[in-house]
């Protein structure tokens, strides 16, 4: 089944829980218990063949990339990671030495994040290597910083350069949890979200649950170097997914400000476009025409 419409259909089906303030739908679901802190739960796996390939991928960078992954999510709602678990179905036959190498790529980037990990579960299958972890963070005092909640004319913003995953990006990447952090402390973010499927699909996850747009700007969008100068970069840019950046709207004074602040160590900011009233994605061009982009981002099964 489409990934999409499978999460669509678990949408449907949430009902109304007192404990519940967000719930399928975004990077991460918000709850809270008997007190004012707020939780962020997110659940992320990882299939040999599509995630990553088996006999390819060091057993360590594929431990990696789950934390990674899950990390990502929590940074996408502006929050600190602090609880996991993990389960590992595991085939028959690998090697003790393999198994540790991948529980250390796990553990290496939890330790870095202060992430304890309390538990979980390992079984034996014919099948292929599947990781999956559930991440718990903590919500800020400013609380968790939504995907669903841009506003008309907003400015549209990204972290760092996007089209690196098919040079490895998606195996080494650091997850921008200390990045946004910092944004979300000194600037009024009206949304949140990581480009784990592409821009052109994570823009429009962006947007269209308010019934909104963006227009984007060609020449604005930061291509990974690893693009090269190929004719189909700024597609592979756009749709390649994986590059676990940050993409966020604000109003353009802000934006402005945050720009000329450039306050992220090693990590570039870049204004690529504005949220608009019409929906979906369009180029903007000099004369203000509005060219539709028809491009989608990755979608996993």
């Amino acid at each position: 089944m489409n990934e999409l419409k499978y999460l669509q259909k678990i949408k449907n089906l949430h009902r109304l829980n007192p404990h519940v303030i967000v719930g399928p739908g975004d990077d991460a679901a918000v709850v809270t218990f008997d007190g004012p802190l707020q939780w962020l739960i997110t659940s992320d796996m990882l299939v040999e063949g599509v995630h990553f390939t088996g006999e390819a991928t060091p057993p360590e960078l594929i431990g990696r990339k789950l934390m990674a992954v899950n990390l990502s999510d929590i940074a996408a709602m502006a929050g600190v990671p602090a609880i996991a678990t993990v389960s590992l179905a595991i085939p028959r036959g690998t090697s003790d030495t393999y198994v540790y190498q991948l529980s250390k790529g796990i553990e290496d980037l939890a330790h870095k994040f202060g992430v304890a990990i309390v538990g979980g579960d390992t079984n034996g299958t014919s099948g292929p290597l599947t990781l999956s972890m559930t991440l718990l963070g903590r919500a800020t005092a400013k609380g968790p910083v939504m995907r669903s909640t841009a506003q008309k004319g907003d400015a549209i913003l990204v972290t760092g350069r996007l089209g690196g995953s098919r040079a490895g990006k998606h195996l080494h990447f650091t997850p921008r949890v200390e990045e946004a952090l910092y944004l979300h402390q000194h600037y009024s973010l009206t949304s949140l979200i990581d480009v784990s499927d592409g821009l052109a699909s994570d823009l429009r996850r962006l947007t269209e649950d308010r019934g909104l747009g963006a227009a984007l700007l060609k020449a604005k969008i930061p291509l990974a170097e690893a693009l090269g100068q190929g004719s189909d970069k700024l597609r592979h840019a756009l749709t390649d997914g994986e590059d676990f950046e940050l993409l966020f709207t604000l109003d353009p004074l802000e934006a402005e400000a945050l720009l000329h602040e450039q306050a992220l160590v090693d990590c570039p900011l870049t204004r690529i476009g504005t949220v608009i009233e019409t929906p979906g994605l369009f180029w903007l061009a000099k004369d203000q025409y509005l060219e539709a982009i028809s491009w989608k981002g990755y979608v996993h099964g």
